[in-house]
């Protein structure tokens, strides 16, 4: 029979050679990256501060690599890299455009909502952001779907990244009594806005700010309640879908 003593001692020795083998994983995964890294940096000429971190994948030897606005794959050596889909052919699955979701997660509460020009559509229980330049066709686009849209509150960032003339006339939007109503009459029935446009703008600086930081490339993108973002000028049907999955 074991004596109480000699079995919390062995029970010790497990627990400190389990938090070894842990350890000595951690750091052979840490060497792995940071060979990965390494490699990439001096070969392909990637930025070390643009690779924002490196991961298995599910598929053996194979690392995802994030450089922010993409992901690429690459071997243990950095050897070889591929820049394309992981797709889970067993489960019909985009592994890639699953991680990016992921990666681009928003956390609304945090956004700087009084940066936004805020229109309330019926009830306006649902909410939404949306990144959006004045002369951006497609940001147009889609503020003719939002008509079709109901019971939402549209927080719209002034983006403003196409020309100066974007530039001036999100700052005339912004100086504007009503920025709601110089928004949607500007997009939807192509009336300049008339405001002088001196006011206080450090908000569209911040939007541009803020905007970088989550690696919003192009305009307009969605971002709603639950933190997806959604890409380009969407569907109705599909933006209705989503709000009502979000909310």
């Amino acid at each position: 029979m074991q004596t109480r003593t000699h079995f919390t001692t062995r029970l010790a020795a497990l627990v400190v050679a389990v938090a070894a083998s842990a350890l000595g994983c951690s750091a052979q995964a840490d060497q792995t990256t940071d060979k990965i890294k390494s490699a990439l940096v001096s070969r392909l000429g990637i930025d070390a501060g643009d690779i924002k971190g490196i991961t298995k994948t599910p598929m053996a030897g194979l690392y995802e690599v994030n450089i922010g606005t993409q992901l690429l794959y690459s071997d243990a050596n950095g050897d070889y890299v591929f820049n394309g889909d992981l797709i889970d052919a067993k489960n019909h699955r985009n592994l890639t455009q699953a991680r990016m979701d992921e990666l681009n997660k928003v956390d609304f509460a945090s956004l700087p909502l009084a940066n936004a020009v805020k229109v309330v559509k019926g009830n306006g229980s649902r909410k939404m952001v949306v990144f959006s330049d004045p002369n951006c066709p497609y940001c147009h686009q889609l503020e003719s779907t939002l008509k079709s849209i109901d019971n939402v509150t549209v927080y719209t960032f002034l983006y403003p990244v196409l020309s100066p003339d974007s530039t001036a006339k999100a700052k005339q939007i912004w100086c504007s009594t009503d920025r709601a109503k110089a928004w949607e009459s500007w997009m939807l029935d192509r009336k300049a806005p008339t405001a002088a446009g001196t006011c206080d703008t450090a908000a569209i600086d911040s939007n541009l700010a803020l905007g970088q930081k989550m690696n919003v490339n192009g305009t307009p993108t969605v971002i709603l309640a639950d933190g997806t973002r959604l890409p380009g000028a969407v569907s109705g049907d599909r933006l209705e879908k989503a709000l009502s999955s979000a909310h």
